[in-house]
């Protein structure tokens, strides 16, 4: 139990002087956010000392800890030695959770993933799901478990009960330019992490226009953080860096992108999503001591997709949440958009640049996304990026499909996304997809 032995101003000018706060201080001030007990004016004037002074590691680890246990923990022994989580931090057409999920289930390990909704461009995973008719979401903790146990997998949505401290500083860093701290965003995701039970996590750490971390070097050092946050809370954490210069995949918007996973999940989707699926699910093979290196993993993970058992897979959790599986064998009853406005080319080229900022913000206009939670989406509606950075173009081609419901908001897409593009004449190198792994 916390004493009451403290000031937050006393807390608040510790910080602000650059000094590492103790163990007790951490859990006062936590403790004050989950009792409201701290008003939001000094947990904001706390929030900016931490972003101009920053934390060690060992604040961030116990930050972590206490924003965790400020909720449930779940337990997920009872699933197996290792049970894994994976987690991007969120990008343009980042649909691997779809993909990566059934993907290691086929391989047997067990994958109990709770994952969120999407504010921005597009939907979260949660939304994306929803996109398949009758597909439940929701589960209660003891429908969750039951079907990590007989399917292998599970993705349901993440209950407010989990790390509720870092809902409320979220919330208050959303208002004072306090989203970019390091420790902040660090004990954020680990916090969500932790409390959700795995024991393996993987992070899909992704850098670029795309991306709310602009550079590698920025996603090194929040990759770093959130890796020795792990070590010192006895967690397998290892953190892959990923570009996000352009989109992920070729498709933009719920139902495309499930769609797009399908047709990966099946062998048949584009080279660069296969090819980050397959490197996170290695790593947490090799993780799990199911596989001995990063090639043999790929190799077995690969088989899962060309032998149709990781699309078996994917039906089998799709039927076990109430989801319609005929639409997965027959896409075309999944939502379609009412119109279809393609941007063609008007020369013989290259395509030098492609950013994925300018293609979300498009996606956003159709509809796609969110403001609020509380904001419906449009699940039929986005883009499909027909050609990406290197690729050859000859005139007439189409380079990206607008799918929109309101011809309207598909010109104005259409007048955003043509800002995406540049040319060359000459073939630029293909863009580097995965960066570094830090564990």
């Amino acid at each position: 139990m916390v004493i009451n032995k403290f000031r937050m101003v006393d807390l608040i000018a510790k910080k602000k002087n650059g000094e590492a706060h103790s163990k007790e201080e951490i859990q006062y001030i936590i403790n004050g956010v989950t009792n409201n007990t701290i008003p939001d004016y000094q947990l904001s004037a706390w929030l900016m000392a931490v972003c101009l002074q920053g934390m060690t590691f060992d604040e961030s680890a116990i930050l972590t800890l206490e924003m965790a246990n400020s909720g449930d923990i779940l337990d997920l022994s009872a699933l197996g030695e290792y049970v894994i989580d994976k987690h991007s931090t969120g990008g343009v057409g980042d649909k691997t959770t779809l993909i990566l999920i059934p993907l290691l289930a086929a391989a047997g390990l067990p994958v109990a993933k709770l994952s969120g909704r999407g504010l921005g461009h597009s939907g979260g995973t949660i939304d994306k799901l929803e996109s398949i008719p009758n597909f439940k979401t929701s589960l209660e903790l003891d429908e969750f478990l039951d079907q990590v146990k007989s399917t292998g997998a599970a993705i349901a949505s993440q209950t407010a009960h989990l790390a509720p401290a870092d809902g409320r500083l979220y919330a208050l860093r959303d208002v004072t330019a306090t989203i970019d701290s390091i420790p902040l965003i660090a004990a954020s995701v680990m916090s969500k992490k932790i409390a959700a039970g795995a024991n393996v996590i993987v992070l899909d750490v992704k850098c670029g226009k795309g991306a709310f971390i602009k550079t590698p070097e920025d996603a090194q050092k929040l990759s770093e953080t959130m890796v020795e946050i792990g070590k010192r809370l006895n967690k397998s954490v290892t953190c892959v860096v990923t570009s996000m210069e352009q989109p992920l995949g070729n498709t933009v918007g719920n139902s495309l992108e499930v769609l797009e996973s399908i047709q990966t999940l099946k062998n048949e989707g584009p080279e660069d999503l296969k090819e980050l699926c397959l490197y996170l699910g290695a790593i947490a093979l090799v993780k799990s001591h199911k596989a001995s290196d990063i090639n043999s993993a790929k190799d077995i993970l690969n088989k899962h997709l060309t032998d149709g058992s990781a699309y078996n897979k994917f039906k089998e959790l799709v039927k076990a949440q109430n989801g319609d599986t005929s639409a997965i064998d027959n896409p075309e009853k999944l939502p379609t958009a009412k119109y279809i406005i393609e941007y063609k080319s008007d020369k013989n080229c290259y395509i030098a640049e492609l950013d994925a900022l300018i293609i979300a913000k498009g996606c956003k206009i159709l509809g796609a996304g969110r403001e609020r939670k509380e904001d419906s989406i449009d699940h039929a509606v986005g883009i499909v990026v027909n050609k990406k950075i290197a690729d050859k173009v000859n005139s007439g081609e189409t380079l990206a499909q607008i799918h929109t419901n309101n011809e309207e908001l598909g010109q104005q897409a259409l007048d955003i996304i043509k800002k995406a593009y540049k040319f060359s004449d000459t073939q630029p190198d293909q863009p580097k997809l995965i960066y570094e792994i830090i564990e």
